[in-house]
């Protein structure tokens, strides 16, 4: 058998990508960190992470999800992206757990698959809107990443900017008491069962195959209900 130190060197972008989504996970691109990002010095390649197609159906099997009790995503997430940190001697590392937070929506900027969107929600390449980081994996050693995508917003003609109708969110900014509000009322029914309207109505997000069961968990839960 090789030494693990042979066989971490060998781990590849493609490789991660294989481990992550048989959890029903997906690679969202990644950087090189430098010496400005804060981050540990053995850290030569951050990862970030989040769920692919048929993320839900997987959770939804897990025994955070059967146990009842709160915060199962991210118990999940704890989980299974630590026992993958423990196998390539990485560090998983979360948006969720308390300040100081990580900077994931820099992270994400760095990635060269993201962008601040027109209404200052991030944008991915694939998912569009509906991105969501479930953790990244900080790794001791460089490897190549994918190159830059385009900005889907550049080419797009921005339905996004007036999607939503109580203007909570908009390019000017984000009212979360009053997204809230209309979220909680019969008025936002719609987008307490399907999810955020301006989300849905990203030409990217309509070709990326989230669960509507999913997105209205994650409403739910921006909300302070139980599932």
């Amino acid at each position: 058998m090789e030494p693990r130190a042979a066989i971490l060197q060998k781990v590849t972008y493609a490789d991660l990508q294989e481990v992550v989504s048989r959890d029903g996970l997906m690679l969202l691109g990644g950087f090189h960190p430098d010496s400005t990002e804060h981050m540990p010095d053995w850290c030569k390649t951050l990862v970030l992470i989040g769920p692919e197609a048929d993320f839900w159906a997987r959770f939804q099997s897990s025994p955070e999800w059967r146990d009842g009790a709160q915060d199962a995503m991210d118990r999940w997430s704890t989980r299974v992206l630590s026992a993958i940190a423990a196998e390539y001697h990485a560090e998983a590392m979360f948006p969720f757990g308390g300040a100081p937070f990580k900077p994931f929506f820099s992270w994400a900027l760095r990635s060269g698959q993201a962008w601040q969107s027109p209404v200052n929600l991030l944008v991915h390449a694939g998912a569009g809107l509906m991105v969501s980081y479930r953790g990244a994996l900080a790794l001791r050693e460089r490897i190549d990443l994918p190159p830059a995508a385009q900005n889907p917003c550049t080419p797009c003609a921005q339905p996004c900017r007036t999607a939503c109708k109580t203007r909570a969110l908009t390019p000017k900014g984000y009212d979360v008491p009053a997204c809230k509000t209309y979220v909680a009322s019969p008025e936002g029914l719609e987008n307490k069962s399907l999810g955020c309207t301006v989300r849905r109505t990203c030409p990217v997000s309509q070709s990326y195959a989230r669960m509507t069961e999913q997105s209205a968990y994650h409403m739910r839960t921006f909300l302070g209900e139980s599932r």
